[in-house]
């Protein structure tokens, strides 16, 4: 459903509930908008359309109230079609662009700063997802375990070392591993991680690649190591969780909350955090069900990615609340957080 195919006097009584939800938390009732100047209705009238709204799965009653509240669905659609952004002001600019002035200092301390300030503007929890392996890659070697595993050792430029272990295919000749080894070597000069994933993979499908069979296995465990590795290595920064404790009152609330708690210290599903804002430009809002990493906790996300030069996702930076976000507010600011990091990249 559209907001365009609701009536103009409907609309204006679902964008008071919605509103007033928003700034209060509690239900509005019939009595109350009749009061309310511009609208020009009787709580007998209002009464009646509050009735239509829900029918259409927008609003809802409390069991402890007669007014209504917006649903899921409801909150969707208002943002979708009624929200009027609101601007930044200078000082929040400001205070955006100090807090994200990296001047030689490791990217993931001025973002970890940058989620923190972001926790603050909004009163909200903060998430920043990191991803690790950003150096270029300086040398890989592959090392014999023993008959059925093998080392692989990764240098990068900025003097980091991982080891990973990989299972070797039977038959392996000792050979193969210094094969792995010239080859990988060469696909990655310069490039990062991810960059010479891409290359070699790309290679291996297109039969561009004078290795053998078995040698191949070997850069393919190499590759599938990675990207495996890709998700436990990822840094989540998460900054003002006492601030969704505060917004929160019933008890069954706060059993939600402690379960993205939960979520959030395991690092579940980072890869996914990262999804959340590919494949398009901009911020996303996920409101309750429909956010499929933390839908659990109920919880409402707004997200935006940071790239580099080239426009490739790094990570992502966004705010984890209750659905009664100051979403106008709030959407802005995680946009101009995510472009000021963008920038510092």
């Amino acid at each position: 459903m559209d907001i365009s195919e609701i009536d103009h006097r409907s609309r204006d009584i679902f964008r008071e509930v919605v509103e007033s939800y928003l700034s209060s938390g509690d239900p509005v009732g019939s009595r109350t908008l009749s009061k309310i100047s511009n609208i020009g209705l009787s709580a007998a009238s209002i009464r009646n359309i509050m009735a239509d709204l829900e029918d259409m799965g927008l609003l809802y009653s409390p069991h402890t109230s007669a007014g209504r509240l917006p649903t899921e669905t409801g909150l969707r659609m208002f943002v979708d079609g009624l929200l009027q952004m609101g601007d930044l002001t200078r000082e929040e600019r400001e205070s955006i662009q100090i807090q994200c002035n990296a001047k030689g200092r490791p990217s993931e301390e001025v973002m970890a700063e940058a989620g923190t300030m972001l926790s603050g503007l909004s009163a909200c929890a903060s998430v920043v997802l990191v991803p690790k392996h950003n150096a270029p890659l300086k040398h890989i070697e592959f090392i014999n375990l023993n008959h059925h595993q093998g080392l692989v050792v990764l240098v990068l430029d900025d003097g980091s070392v991982e080891n990973r272990v990989i299972n070797l295919p039977a038959g392996l000749p000792p050979s193969a591993l210094q094969q792995a080894s010239n080859y990988l070597n060469a696909k990655l000069q310069g490039r990062t991680l991810n960059e010479a994933r891409e290359a070699i993979e790309h290679d291996l499908a297109a039969m561009q690649t004078e290795l053998d069979n078995l040698t191949q296995q070997v850069v393919k465990a190499g590759v599938a190591e990675w990207s495996d590795d890709h998700d436990r290595n990822a840094s989540l920064i998460v900054r003002g969780r006492s601030n969704l404790i505060e917004n929160t009152s019933a008890l069954e609330n706060l059993e939600l909350v402690r379960q993205l708690f939960d979520d959030l210290e395991k690092k579940r599903d980072l890869v996914r955090f990262l999804d959340l804002v590919k494949g398009g430009d901009g911020v996303k809002i996920f409101i309750g069900a429909e956010n499929k990493l933390f839908s659990l906790s109920g919880s409402s996300v707004i997200v935006s990615p940071f790239k580099n030069e080239s426009g490739k996702v790094l990570g992502a930076v966004g705010v984890i609340g209750p659905t009664r976000l100051n979403y106008g507010r709030i959407i802005p600011m995680v946009d101009y957080t995510a472009k000021m990091i963008s920038k510092i990249l």
